[in-house]
């Protein structure tokens, strides 16, 4: 008992069998592994199986899976689960782990509640017991181990040997398991589904109601259920087969189809794709070219327009060169001017004098004297 606060210590007492032993511990921590491996260091059997204190083991569960584990030298099986749902419907669970992709997916994910499993204590003492350091799912840590060291040889039970129902902690109708919800689904709609999978609680736990019907049917009830579940399998595979896999055949052709469709059609897009990038590029490369052009002509213009002003400048320095040097000649004719009335002022001035008077006979001699080179001459 992991810290038990309910009449366990009282129900358990009132059995005389020394088989049956309380191990009245307190509180572990989690989901009380380390209290489960104290009573397991205690076992005295060869094949150990679990009772959840929230399922229901069936009257020759303990028989048949032991036969099981004893008549296929695995250390580790479990037989087929029955899950009930909160509102008491009864659904098969399909799981075979001998498939080697159905095990695969078990090692990803657990769908084998503790209550179908049984194994050897020589496999469990070679494990090292349950992992007490888990939050959580320390069972399926330990069933992966032992699967592990033994190359995944294990049993299977197809006939189903227990009852699993939805714990009250998931706070879910279907245990939060997404092919127990899609099979109760099925029982919700389905007009054959048999009774004796459907027991709907009333103001008592699902436990108490199949209990109840268990113990009134006795083993016709026990056959019932396990044909019934034989039964919704066959029926729904066989569905599968008449109905959902010829859908899913014309679903595929369909797929196939359109899937052939799209691809004309995303060869026919990528096709205008090329043309638009195409005619894009054309448009770019014409663009550019303009650009060119323009950038050309602009440049031209511009060089135009340099030379021009260049023009303009040597034309500019040129008449201002001209200018200065009219100055220059206006400077000059002006000086020559003033030179010349200089020059007719002093010889107004000479012939004024009493000089140039005094000497006049001088220049007559000097005039005839050179006439006479001439004639001579």
């Amino acid at each position: 008992a992991d810290g038990c606060t309910d009449s366990t210590r009282e129900v358990v007492g009132r059995f005389s069998d020394d088989r049956i032993r309380l191990f009245d511990l307190a509180k572990a921590p989690y989901y009380g592994y380390a209290n489960r491996n104290v009573a397991l260091r205690e076992a005295r059997g060869r094949i150990i199986a679990y009772a959840a204190h929230d399922d229901l083991l069936l009257p020759d569960h303990l028989a048949l899976i032991g036969q099981l584990i004893d008549s296929s030298g695995a250390a580790w099986g479990y037989s087929r689960p029955l899950w009930v749902t909160t509102d008491g419907i009864i659904v098969p669970y399909c799981t075979n782990l001998t498939l080697s992709d159905e095990l695969s997916a078990f090692f990803m994910r657990n769908m084998i509640p503790a209550v179908c499993v049984a194994h050897t204590r020589s496999a469990l003492e070679a494990a090292g017991y349950w992992p007490e350091d888990v939050a959580a799912a320390a069972d399926w840590a330990l069933w992966k181990k032992m699967l592990g060291m033994n190359g995944r040889h294990l049993a299977y039970l197809p006939q189903p040997t227990s009852l699993h129902f939805s714990a009250d902690w998931k706070q879910s109708r279907y245990s939060g398991m997404p092919e127990v919800e899609t099979l109760a689904r099925i029982a919700e709609s389905a007009r054959w589904w048999p009774p004796v999978l459907r027991h709907p609680p009333v103001r008592e736990p699902e436990q108490a109601t199949l209990w109840r019907a268990i113990e009134k049917g006795g083993a016709a009830m026990l056959a019932d259920l396990r044909a019934a579940s034989e039964a919704v399998i066959d029926r729904i595979a066989w569905s599968a087969i008449r109905d959902l896999q010829p859908a899913l055949n014309a679903a595929s052709a369909a797929k196939e189809q359109a899937e052939a469709h799209a691809e004309i059609l995303r060869q026919e897009l990528g096709s205008a794709r090329a043309r638009a990038e195409a005619a894009a590029r054309l448009e770019a490369e014409k663009a550019e070219a303009l650009r060119q052009e323009l950038l050309a002509a602009e440049q031209r213009a511009d060089a135009a327009a340099r030379q021009q002003e260049a023009n303009i400048e040597v034309l500019r320095q040129e008449l201002l060169a001209a200018v200065q040097k009219a100055d220059a000649a206006a400077r000059r004719a002006e000086h020559a001017a003033s030179e010349l009335m200089a020059a007719k002022r002093r010889i107004q001035n000479l012939k004024a004098s009493a000089s140039w008077r005094v000497t006049a006979p001088l220049r007559e001699l000097f005039r005839f004297a050179r006439k006479l080179r001439l004639i001579s001459t």
